[in-house]
């Protein structure tokens, strides 16, 4: 099939699709158009709502789903009791603090300032044997190293000493 330049005409017929051929090849271009198949309005309607769907199981599943620290999905962990030490020099902090790990699902029990005002890393101190708590404290805050230090305190099973780098934490606004 002999195609030309759209604007000329090579003793053919002019057709839709803007290509001028010989007479003789005019039925061999309708097949051609035949045997390509456009995805419908139905098909495009379809894949719209497939991805619709997808989305918002995606943000429920980002929003509610599993994955949060704080969570455990059978029920069988203890609550976490966290004791919050502002170290960093600055007001308000642990208190935002405390209100982002209540959110997330942990018992505040305490917070007030620390010994000193100049920690300059924030670290989470695990005063259990188990340290399962204070890493899921660890994991829900960013990441911030876990100390292990073992007391016999009542009290609180972590320790939250917040430092001068607490830009790198998620804290409530």
């Amino acid at each position: 099939m002999r195609q030309s330049a759209p604007g000329t005409l090579v003793r053919g017929v002019e057709l839709d699709g803007g290509f001028y051929v010989k007479q003789g090849a005019v039925e061999v271009y309708r097949d051609a158009l035949r045997d390509c198949e456009l995805p419908t309005w139905r098909d495009r309607r379809a894949l719209l709502a497939l991805i619709v769907v997808a989305l918002l199981l995606s943000w429920v599943w980002a929003r509610f789903g599993a994955g949060r620290a704080g969570d455990d999905p059978e029920g069988t962990q203890a609550v976490v009791r966290v004791q919050v030490l502002n170290g960093s020099g600055e007001g308000g902090v642990a208190g935002r603090l405390a209100s982002t790990l209540r959110e997330g699902g942990f018992h505040v029990v305490e917070v007030r300032n620390a010994d000193r005002d100049d920690y300059f890393a924030t670290l989470v101190v695990a005063r259990r044997e188990d340290p399962a708590g204070a890493l899921a404290v660890a994991r829900y805050l960013g990441g911030p190293p876990v100390i292990r230090q073992a007391w016999g305190s009542d009290q609180a099973d972590v320790t939250v000493v917040l430092g001068s780098d607490r830009s790198r934490l998620r804290l409530g606004q």
